[in-house]
């Protein structure tokens, strides 16, 4: 599980003046890297800036490009367009931590993960983002539940929606939100993967 990452900046205006050169440097070191990491269940993409991590998204789920260019447009950096390289030897502290704690997870070994997030959504979708961290491993919730944690009841479908929305897969674990008849719906990762993550972590509780 130890592919070369790549750091993608968007290329910027000669270096000539004092603020030019701030702006530049700001954006750089923000700019966000980009790893493949294989898994059990596929390979993902992580993706960091400095403030966290950003993404965690299976290669073939349909929102990946959009998320990556959210992210791009934030940071000012240019967004994925092509597959990535692997001819670089980039590292990020934050990409590294997360594929060791990914591989304790698959492995059993880790219930919990302590990696700084920093996905990007509104207020709402923010707001069922840490929801779904405060379902405990193992155990499942309802998007009627989650709704009326929100104090939003009535709103199953806007939930359902800003899970489908989750840029960061597993640790965020929207895998963990099943129909409130018990059966398993709406997951970006495919229900197949979702079932597997249940399993897992109803195998090791």
């Amino acid at each position: 599980m130890h592919n070369n990452p790549e750091r993608l900046t968007q290329s910027g205006e000669p270096m000539q003046q004092p603020m030019q050169q701030s702006q530049q440097q700001s954006q750089a070191n923000n700019a966000i890297v980009l790893k493949y990491i294989n898994t059990p269940l596929g390979k993902m993409i992580a993706g960091a800036t400095d403030d966290g991590l950003a993404c965690l998204l299976f290669t073939d789920v349909a929102k990946l490009n959009a998320v990556l260019k959210r992210i791009g447009q934030h940071t000012g950096t240019t967004p994925l367009s092509q597959p990535l390289s692997q001819s670089t030897s980039t590292h990020h502290p934050i990409i590294e931590r997360t594929e060791q704690q990914l591989d304790e997870y698959f492995a059993g070994k880790r219930t919990a993960f302590d990696i700084p997030l920093a996905a990007l959504g509104t207020d709402f979708q923010q707001a069922s983002w840490q929801y779904l961290q405060s379902i405990p491993y193992g155990h499942t919730s309802t998007y009627q539940a989650q709704a009326n944690a929100l104090n939003r009841c009535k709103a199953v479908r806007a939930v359902a929606n800003a899970n489908a929305k989750n840029p960061i897969g597993i640790i965020v674990p929207c895998h963990r939100v099943i129909g409130s008849n018990g059966k398993l719906t709406g997951y970006a990762g495919g229900l197949d993967r979702k079932a597997a993550l249940l399993e897992l972590e109803s195998a090791n509780q």
